[in-house]
C-alpha cells in the first residue's frame, strides 16, 4: 500500500472517529433535562424506565434520521457533481426537492396526516423525476441540468403560492418541512441503510465515476457507455435526494458544500475515498446541526437546515481560505495507480510521433490525478495509431 493510500486512510478514520463522537453527543445531550452521565446508566441498563425510551425512542432515531438524511444528500451531491462536472451541482438541481414540496404542501393543505404527507412527497419528486427525464432525454448532460433547474423554479414558484394560499394555522408546519425538520422521519433506520447500500455501490463503481468525471471525451476514449451511465447517475441521484427529502424535508446545503469539503480536507477526487468521506461527513455534519437546533434554543426548536447553513457556511469558507491553491491540472495522485507517471509517457509518446504533438498534450495532460492511468495510456495509442494511418496514405 502506498503512502498517499495509507494517508487516505488513515484521514477515513478520523473522520469516522469524529462521526461517533458526533453521534454519542446527540444521543446523550438534549433539551428533555437528561444529564449525560444519567444517560450513560439508561443506556447501560440501571438507569429508570423513562430516561432509557427517551434516548432509545425519541433520540436515537432522530440521530439515525441525520445520518440517513445527510449521507444521502452527500453523496447525491458528490455523484452529480461527477455527472454534470460543475461544482454548483447539487441534490435539488434536478428539481426533485421541488416537485416533493408541491405534493408535500399539497397534503398538509388539504389536512393530511403526516404519513400521507410523506407519500404526496414522494409522488411529487417522482413526477418531477420523469418530468425532467422526458424533457431532457437524449439531449445530453446540459440539457439535463437545464431541464431541472427551469423545472426546480416552477416548482418553487408553486410552492410560494401554495404559503400565501394555506390557513395561517397550518403555515408554520409547511415553513418548517421547507426548511428541513427531522421529526417527518418515519423510518430513520431505512434512511441509514440506504445511505449505507448507497456508499458501497459508488465506491464499487468508482472508477467509471473517475472516468465520467474528467470529461465526455476521455469517457467516451477509453470506451464508457456514456449514456448509460448518464442514465444510472440521474436516477440514482434522483432515488437518493427523493428518499432524503421525504425523510426531512428540503435540507440545504449539505450535498451542495459537503463534497468540495472532502476534496479540498483529502486533497484528492478519487471517488474510492470521496464517497464514503462524503457520506461520513455528510451525516455528521447534519447530526451535529440538529444537535444545535434542539438546544440553542430549548424548549423551542429550530429547523435543522437553516442551522445547518449558518454552521456550515462560516466553516466550509475557514476551510477554504486555508487551503492552497492548486491549479486544475495538478492534482495531487491519491488513487495510488500513478496516473500522473502513465500520462507523462503517454504524453512523450504522443509529442515524439509528428511536430503537432501540442494537440496530443492538450488531450493527454487531463488525465493526472482524477483519471484512469489506462485512459492516458488508452488516448495516446489511438492518436499514434491515427497518424500513422495518415503517413501510409502519404506515403502511398
Amino acid at each position: 500500500m502506498k503512502s498517499a493510500e495509507r494517508a487516505s486512510l488513515r484521514s477515513l478514520l478520523v473522520l469516522a472517529a469524529l462521526a461517533t463522537v458526533v453521534f454519542l453527543a446527540a444521543l446523550l445531550i438534549g433539551s428533555s433535562g437528561i444529564g449525560v452521565r444519567r444517560a450513560l446508566e439508561a443506556l447501560g441498563g440501571s438507569g429508570d424506565a423513562a430516561t432509557r425510551s427517551v434516548l432509545l425512542g425519541v433520540r436515537l432515531p432522530r440521530v439515525l434520521a441525520a445520518f440517513g438524511v445527510g449521507s444521502l444528500l452527500a453523496l447525491s451531491g458528490v455523484l452529480l457533481q461527477a455527472l454534470f462536472r460543475n461544482p454548483l451541482a447539487d441534490p435539488y438541481v434536478l428539481g426533485v426537492s421541488g416537485g416533493a414540496a408541491v405534493g408535500a404542501l399539497l397534503a398538509m393543505i388539504a389536512g393530511a396526516a403526516a404519513l400521507l404527507v410523506q407519500s404526496a412527497a414522494v409522488a411529487g419528486a417522482l413526477a418531477a423525476v420523469g418530468t425532467v427525464y422526458a424533457l431532457a432525454r437524449g439531449g445530453g448532460t446540459p440539457r439535463l441540468l437545464l431541464t431541472g433547474v427551469v423545472l426546480a423554479s416552477a416548482c418553487g414558484a408553486l410552492v410560494s403560492v401554495l404559503l400565501a394560499l394555506a390557513d395561517t394555522s397550518r403555515v408554520r408546519g409547511m415553513v418548517f418541512w421547507l426548511a428541513g425538520d427531522l421529526e417527518w422521519a418515519v423510518s430513520p433506520a431505512a434512511s441509514a441503510g440506504a445511505a449505507a447500500l448507497a456508499v458501497a455501490v459508488a465506491v464499487v463503481v468508482a472508477r467509471p465515476l473517475n472516468v465520467l468525471a474528467a470529461g465526455e471525451l476521455r469517457a467516451r476514449t477509453v470506451g464508457l457507455a456514456l449514456e448509460a451511465w448518464r442514465t444510472l447517475l440521474f436516477v440514482a441521484c434522483a432515488t437518493l435526494t427523493a428518499l432524503a427529502v421525504v425523510s426531512a424535508g428540503t435540507v440545504g446545503f449539505v450535498g451542495l458544500i459537503t463534497p468540495h469539503a472532502v476534496r479540498l480536507t483529502f486533497r484528492t477526487s478519487d471517488h474510492r475515498i470521496v464517497a464514503p468521506a462524503a457520506a461520513l461527513a455528510g451525516g455528521m455534519l447534519l447530526a451535529a446541526a440538529d444537535l444545535v437546533a434542539r438546544t440553542i434554543a430549548s424548549p423551542r426548536q429550530l429547523p435543522v437546515g437553516a442551522i445547518m447553513a449558518l454552521v456550515g457556511a462560516p466553516l466550509f469558507m475557514a476551510l477554504l481560505r486555508s487551503s492552497p491553491v492548486e491549479r486544475e491540472d495538478q492534482h495531487v495522485d491519491r488513487d495510488g495507480d500513478g496516473a500522473s507517471h502513465e500520462a507523462d509517457l503517454a504524453q512523450r509518446r504522443a509529442q515524439s510521433v509528428s511536430p503537432g504533438g501540442n494537440r496530443g498534450e492538450r488531450h493527454v495532460r487531463g488525465a493526472r490525478g482524477e483519471c484512469l492511468p489506462a485512459l492516458a495510456q488508452a488516448a495516446a495509442e489511438l492518436r499514434i495509431d491515427h497518424r500513422g494511418a495518415g503517413e501510409r496514405e502519404q506515403q502511398q
